[in-house]
């Protein structure tokens, strides 16, 4: 109990925290336990990114953002083009960034602008059109072939400079309008950066610089690091002899990976060079995205050369001013998605997933399971502005739990489930408590679950507060409470339920009142269960209490399947 209150305390402290004179936002801790704090208060993005020409005029802005602020993001991801803003070389125009901040600051939102840059989903299609038109000052990359690809050369010191020169000026903008109100707290350095078409470049300057040796740095690198870096690399790196020093092929092998490795360096370098010179006018998060290699495709068929996990090493050698490295998903095996980049130097960020209804519980579980800074859906002005909606019944409970979600980053305390048809369990193990988590759909009750209807995707953030409570928030799961001791009994009460709660006549429950338990081994009971809200002004209030048919007397707790909620356990122990 005395854990409990102290994690009221603390929950209460952030609440009713003093609003700054002035935002700011920063990143905290390192590695793969960086947190986001803003106006010194610990962070998470409830957010959503508009989609790509849903900011290209102020009245996007006054349509859009309310309904965003209804749904209840705290952030929205806007792009901020460099074509738009710099429509004659040197002469700048940021009309439109002034009228996405006045609208984000009238509906309590804050902003995450996306550099569409030199690149833009791999191609040089955001850069003003003097810019493009000007090929010979601002080179294109080239297939092997000699093909010119519409993807601006990252080896140009020219295109280099016109880029960072703009983007600096973008932020020194930000930094005169905005820096007295916080409302901007990352930046986005370019958008899915890589090669497409070609795994790497092959104009002549690309070919010079891959025939000649791999930078020093990189050779520290792997000399310091090898026995650390990212498993596919590493393997690469150790079938080509494990060397520090040499041609690209001589350390990494030949073929269309090192293609790849190459063309990753040359990118994070430039990026590099962005970062540094923007930090310099105003020092703001910042981070880079990538589209996956998924599908079985092969560099070049994909963005090649992104801030990929399997490049993770590369680009943070090369690119130390950029802080996180961020998946857009857009493919299934969501699960496998986060764990590539919750990693020990990496902290997981998903500015950019599929706009679908199982956001809501994705949501949860990346934040709960994953410690996730951020999830943002893609082309958020589509999602439907209703308080029923998945994704707003998602974010008003992050709402409320956000302080204990930030409080518990790290610790073992916080879990997270995600089930769907096919994976429809999970057990957590909290000390000597084991929590058998199930998808709502495993009980009989509701005639979805077995009338052939897709079962949606259900989940939930799991918070130990004290040694027998639990915060429970989430849509569609079944939690049930035991006590390591009971487990090895639970394969001998497998019976299948009927309708009334009961076992299925024929259901094989046993019949000798024993069901493997053991003399003497204590076993949990559910004291209570209370739907319960959180607030500023009471901290956790109880909305019901949930008895009798709504916890299966006493067996477990549970939330439907057609809304979010909040519930509050205390167990007690017997024997």
């Amino acid at each position: 109990m005395k854990r409990f209150l102290g994690v009221l305390v603390i929950l209460l402290a952030v609440l009713h925290g003093q609003r700054a004179e002035a935002q700011t936002s920063r990143l905290e801790g390192e590695g793969g336990s960086l947190s986001l704090v803003v106006d010194g208060r610990p962070f998470l993005v409830l957010g959503g990114e508009l989609g790509n020409s849903s900011a290209s005029s102020p009245g996007d802005f006054d349509r859009i953002f309310p309904g965003l602020a209804s749904l209840g993001l705290n952030t929205v991801l806007v792009p901020a083009y460099w074509d738009l803003m710099e429509p004659e070389e040197g002469v700048f125009d940021f009309s439109l960034v002034d009228a996405a901040l006045d609208a984000a600051r009238k509906n309590g939102l804050h902003i995450v602008y996306l550099w569409f840059g030199a690149w833009k989903n791999s191609m040089s299609c955001y850069a003003p059109l003097w810019f493009k038109e000007d090929y010979r000052r601002f080179p294109r990359c080239r297939t092997e072939s000699g093909k010119p690809l519409e993807i601006a050369s990252p080896f140009s010191e020219a295109v280099l400079e016109a880029d960072s020169k703009a983007f600096c000026a973008f932020l020194s903008h930000l930094k005169a309008v905005d820096s007295g109100y916080g409302t901007v707290i990352m930046i986005q350095v370019e958008n899915e950066i890589g090669m497409l078409e070609s795994a790497r470049d092959h104009s002549p300057q690309a070919e010079r610089l891959f025939r000649g040796k791999i930078p020093a740095r990189l050779g520290k690198y792997l000399q310091t690091r090898g026995g650390s870096l990212h498993p596919r690399l590493s393997e690469r790196w150790k079938n080509a002899g494990g060397r520090t020093s040499g041609t690209w092929s001589e350390v990494f092998g030949e073929g269309i990976y090192t293609d790849e490795i190459f063309m990753a360096w040359y990118f994070a370098s430039y990026v590099e060079k962005m970062a540094s010179a923007g930090r310099k006018v105003y020092d703001l998060p910042m981070y880079v995205n990538a589209a996956m290699d998924s599908r079985g495709r092969v560099p070049g068929e994909y963005p090649s050369a992104g801030p990929l996990a399997h490049l993770k090493d590369i680009w943070h050698c090369a690119a130390p001013d950029i802080d996180l490295l961020a998946p857009d998903l857009y493919d299934s095996g969501y699960k496998d998605w986060l764990c590539r980049y919750d990693l020990d130097d990496n902290t997981l960020f998903i500015p950019e997933i599929r706009l679908e209804p199982s956001d809501g519980v994705r949501a949860l579980y990346a934040f709960g399971e994953h410690d996730a800074l951020g999830f943002s859906p893609f082309s958020i002005e589509d999602a439907p502005v209703t308080p029923d909606s998945p994704l707003a019944g998602s974010y008003a409970v992050l709402r409320q739990i956000m302080p204990l979600v930030c409080s518990m980053r790290g610790t073992s305390d916080m879990r997270a489930v995600l089930f769907d048809s096919k994976d429809v369990s999970d057990t957590l193990e909290f000390a000597d408590t084991r929590l058998v988590c199930s998808h709502f759909f495993t009980l009989p009750w509701d005639a979805r679950a077995t009338d052939g209807s897709p079962w949606p995707e259900a989940g939930a953030i799991i918070i130990r507060l004290a040694e027998d409570e639990f915060l429970i928030a989430g849509s569609g799961v079944v939690v049930e409470f035991m006590h390591q001791d009971e487990l090895s009994a639970r394969a001998s009460r497998t019976a299948a339920l009927g309708e009334d709660g009961f076992a299925a006549a024929g259901s094989g429950n046993g019949s000798d009142g024993k069901n493997g338990w053991t003399q003497g081994s204590v076993r949990l009971g559910i004291g209570f269960v209370e739907e319960v809200r959180l607030s500023p002004e009471s901290g956790m209030e109880t909305v019901r209490r949930l008895g009798g048919d709504q916890d299966h007397q006493g067996r477990h707790a549970r939330i439907g399947v057609d809304g979010y909620s909040i519930l509050h356990v205390k167990l007690y122990r017997y024997r």
